[in-house]
């Protein structure tokens, strides 16, 4: 599997985790569920239709929206101990669509071969 697939199904994972983190397994009480779901799919669904219509800056976006992501699972594992392994889970997969968005431009960057410079 390439590692831009990997991204995409990383930010299809961010993408339903925050439906079913916050319709479901932790509901918000001081604003209707489905609103905060919705305002929490946002940063994702870019890169979500730049994948869905085959675009290749598609694992960029999902990148920079995974560090928004990143951010906040580590935010909320620990503010809430409820939401501790939810937001370890959030976390784990903005770092997995990081990683693999960037792995191919890491690995052009660091497997090319050291040229001589004429100084």
């Amino acid at each position: 599997m390439t590692a831009a697939r990997q991204s995409c199904l990383g930010a299809f994972g961010l993408l339903a985790l925050q439906w079913v983190w916050h319709l479901g397994l932790l509901p918000a009480q001081s604003a209707p569920p489905w609103l905060v779901a919705t305002a929490f799919s946002i940063p994702i669904l870019p890169s979500v239709v730049l994948w869905l219509a085959r675009e290749q800056s598609a694992s960029f976006w999902g990148g920079v929206a995974a560090l928004f992501y990143f951010c906040h699972g580590i935010a909320e594992s620990w503010a809430i101990d409820e939401a501790r392994a939810l937001g370890l889970l959030e976390a784990a997969l903005a770092t997995w669509v990081i990683v693999s968005g960037s792995w191919a431009g890491m690995h052009a960057r660091f497997s090319r071969r050291d040229k001589p410079s004429n100084l």
